[in-house]
């Protein structure tokens, strides 16, 4: 019988990764309707079914199963962050593999992590939802100051910020509890500030075994935590690594993940790894596309042969551990807003033969409105470049980023009146 995979989210590439799979592969999407402009080759797909952001669950079941009383679906995918928590109630619904319910409740609603990896005996880490500033504030005064303030649930940091004394606690509350893209949960979840260098584990499983691909070390903003760069591989000596790997595999054993790409966000403290958030999918900000150039991993491919069936950790390894395969290193630097306003035009977002390991690109349009770093779609522009040590292609890229120019409109104030 020909493989029909049900994939949910916006997509991106997948339909061509499938057909460059198999020729008699076929897939139908399911997503959001606010979805369908991002979405990159929707005639790929047999059919693409697009529901309200918020259409109930068994909605969405209803119309899967709609879908496969006409074409039997033999496989579940899930790329992205959107809508996993769909995907497992459909997957249980029409008896597919796919993460359990439970599983991606624990990954993605914050609070439930941490308790989760409490009652496993992981870490102890104090961690409370709130409903107002005042709990910011009773929180700080019980657990101490700085203490970071997010969304329970969400993606691209939306919502989170660094919170250093009782005096923000207004602010972060409003900011956690906003309407942000893609968050179904509006609870706030307060929770203890780590002192450390932040990294970013990418993962791959397979029956409940866990195999590190590399290592990120990640920068972000001391204010918003918004993610300003990465470099690979990160500067760890072999004993750190060690210890990374085998935490993470400890938490992704305790929040009950048993296959595909994870991507997990780490500080490492003075006490040793403490977790951020992990995510079941492959790391963003073009950090699966680094993986697949600098370790010649493609975390993307091995998930989609996976999805079909394959065992593809042993070659996973084999990749990775192979002495012959030549490795660089790999970095990317965004550029935030200047200010707020209207972007007129970007400059220096171009390739040119000057720089031929520097990739740059703009993420925004002219007339795009600029409030900020609110998140990391409110980021300007990117430079991925490579090179023979990650310092170096960090430099580059970063170099690569102080060229660009952006002009903005600005609105002006009226002056004060005069006397």
């Amino acid at each position: 019988m020909a493989e029909h995979v049900m994939v949910f989210g916006s997509g991106g590439d997948m339909p061509a990764r499938f057909r460059a799979a198999g020729p008699e592969i076929v897939t139908t999407l399911m997503c959001r309707l606010d979805h369908i402009p991002r979405l990159l080759d929707p005639t790929g797909h047999e059919r693409v079914v697009a529901l309200p952001a918020d259409a109930s669950d068994a909605e969405w079941v209803d119309m899967a199963r709609a879908v496969h009383a006409t074409q039997p679906v033999t496989r579940i995918a899930m790329f992205g962050e959107h809508d996993q928590d769909r995907a497992a109630v459909v997957g249980a619904a029409l008896g597919l593999a796919t993460h359990p319910v439970e599983v991606v409740h624990r990954v993605h609603h914050k609070e439930a992590m941490r308790r989760r990896l409490r009652e496993t005996g992981v870490e102890e880490v104090p961690a409370v939802l709130v409903t107002d500033a005042g709990g910011i504030r009773d929180f700080g005064a019980a657990c101490g100051f700085p203490c970071v303030v997010k969304p329970v649930g969400g993606t691209a940091s939306f919502g989170v910020s660094m919170v250093s004394d009782p005096s923000g606690a207004d602010v972060a509350f409003s900011r956690a509890a906003g309407e942000h893209d893609g968050v179904r949960l509006k609870e706030v979840l307060v929770e203890r500030f780590f002192v450390g260098d932040q990294y970013s584990v990418e993962g791959f499983s397979e029956g409940g075994e866990h195999v590190v691909a590399a290592i990120t070390r990640k920068y972000s903003d001391p204010r918003t935590l918004v993610e300003l760069g990465h470099a690979l591989p990160a500067p760890l000596d072999d004993a750190q690594r060690g210890e990374i790997s085998a935490y993470v595999a400890r938490v992704l054993d305790a929040l009950g993940v048993e296959f595909g790409p994870t991507h997990t966000e780490i500080v490492l403290t003075a006490d040793g790894p403490r977790i951020i958030e992990t995510h079941l999918r492959a790391g963003g900000d073009d950090i699966f596309a680094m993986v697949a150039d600098a370790v010649g991993v493609d975390l993307l491919d091995f998930q989609v042969r996976q999805t079909l069936g394959e065992k593809v950790l042993p070659e996973i390894r084999a990749v990775l551990e192979d002495a012959e395969r030549p490795r660089r290193c790999d970095a990317i630097w965004f550029a935030t807003a200047p200010a707020a306003g209207e972007l007129v035009e970007i400059t220096g977002a171009e390739p040119t033969v000057e720089y031929p390991h520097v990739l740059p690109k703009a993420l925004v349009r002219p007339g795009a409105v600029l409030t900020g770093l609110g998140s990391s779609y409110s980021r300007l522009a990117q430079a991925r470049a490579h090179a023979t040590d990650a310092e170096s292609a960090l430099s580059a890229a970063r170099d690569a980023v102080g060229r660009m120019r952006f002009l903005t409109r600005v609105t002006g104030v009226p002056p004060h009146d005069i006397c």
